[in-house]
């Protein structure tokens, strides 16, 4: 039995809208809450997040809850932290981007409370942090696989919304799409939602009506897994393994936060926790992806892997980078030309000769060349 099964198992024993585990034996009091916001049983972001909360607590001995389901934004949201608060939880993990302006302000009225958010960009000095992972690592190496894979040279991608960490993704798999398969095409279809399995596989058709033979998705479940086996095509998955869950799979770009989380929960207890903006990689353990035998760039896949753990590649420090107005906006890891500000489309991002730094990345706001679609 893998130790991912048993962790699965163990969730669903403990499944209820407020899930905890055993505290350590030392009487320490310190207590972990999670809020997500979808359904913890789909085999996506929130099963993986769910994971590295059960991790966490296994190794720490800490006791750890969660609440799903709840809206980005809200009454809802609001209530549930604030429940965890009076419930003695002095660790508050939020993980979902819209999360991060509520966090941000429980976590001024709550200075002996510690917050960390996932995948935002916000921070203070005491008691708020922000953590996420270089998913576009293997979102790269997963679009080799993809570039091999397809023989339409049509590959769909089902995106949930046109924010930097799902725009940057959709373009490190597509320049892996291209590295292996130049004449290739991604093409991106928005849902405007995290997680509507309806939606999303609906997306998924019509991706595959104009087409597309390879899917691949920025979603919370398998509905677009499900959609492109239906039609005897080839499935990239995301968030985690989904071979048990759709039979067209190929490959995933995986989380893993078990490690994060006990980082932070074990500096909490220690009392040496300090917020940072934390960006891990395939290095760190927080993403990673498998290498199917069964693809013909499996060596070429290995040997990028390998490299990115050395420290040898970074995605977007290759070559050229072109927009999709044909417009060079990076070269060999230096700025060439700036883009406009995802949140703030007036300015410019990007200072023409400056290296590549996570700042840019981070703000990324356009799409390379072999991608269709706009950006809203």
């Amino acid at each position: 039995m893998s130790r991912a099964f048993k962790l699965a198992l163990a969730s669903l024993v403990a499944l209820a809208l407020f899930a905890t585990g055993c505290g350590g034996d030392d009487g320490d009091d310190t207590k972990a809450a999670f809020v997500m916001v979808a359904p913890i049983g789909d085999a996506g972001w929130n099963f993986m997040h769910n994971q590295g909360r059960l991790g966490a607590q296994e190794e720490t001995g800490v006791e750890t809850a969660f609440v799903e389901s709840i809206p980005e934004g809200g009454a809802e949201f609001d209530n549930a932290v604030q429940q965890f608060i009076d419930d003695g939880y002095n660790v508050i993990i939020t993980t979902s981007f819209g999360y991060m302006d509520a966090t941000e302000q429980f976590a001024n009225d709550n200075p002996d409370v510690i917050f960390e958010h996932v995948s935002g960009f916000k921070m203070n000095d005491t008691n708020f942090g922000n953590t996420f992972g270089r998913m576009y690592q293997p979102r790269y190496i997963a679009g080799m696989a993809a570039g091999a894979a397809t023989e339409s040279d049509r590959i769909g991608y089902v995106a949930a919304f046109p924010i930097p960490e799902v725009i940057r993704g959709i373009n490190a798999f597509a320049l892996g799409v291209a590295r292996t398969n130049p004449d290739a095409v991604v093409e991106v279809a928005w849902t405007s939602t995290w997680f509507d399995p309806g939606v999303e596989g609906n997306t998924a058709q019509a991706l595959i009506d104009a087409g597309a033979d390879v899917l691949t998705m920025h979603q919370d479940s398998t509905a677009t897994g499900q959609a492109i086996t239906d039609a005897g095509g080839t499935f990239i998955g995301y968030h985690s393994d989904m071979s048990e869950q759709v039979d067209g799979y190929l490959t995933a770009p995986v989380w893993d936060w078990t490690p994060r989380y006990s980082q932070i929960i074990e500096d909490a207890k220690n009392g040496t926790y300090t917020p940072e903006a934390w960006w891990g990689g395939m290095a760190d353990g927080v993403v990673d992806i498998d290498i199917p035998d069964s693809s013909p760039v499996a060596g070429e896949m290995k040997e990028v892997k390998q490299q990115i753990l050395d420290g040898e590649f970074d995605v977007f420090d290759q070559g050229s980078v072109v927009a999709q107005d044909g417009t060079v906006i990076f070269q060999d890891g230096v700025i060439v030309n700036g883009f406009p500000n995802a949140f703030a489309p007036d300015v410019m991002v990007g200072e023409p000769g400056a290296a590549i730094d996570d700042f840019i990345l981070l703000d990324m706001n356009f799409f390379v060349e072999n991608v269709e679609g706009s950006l809203g």
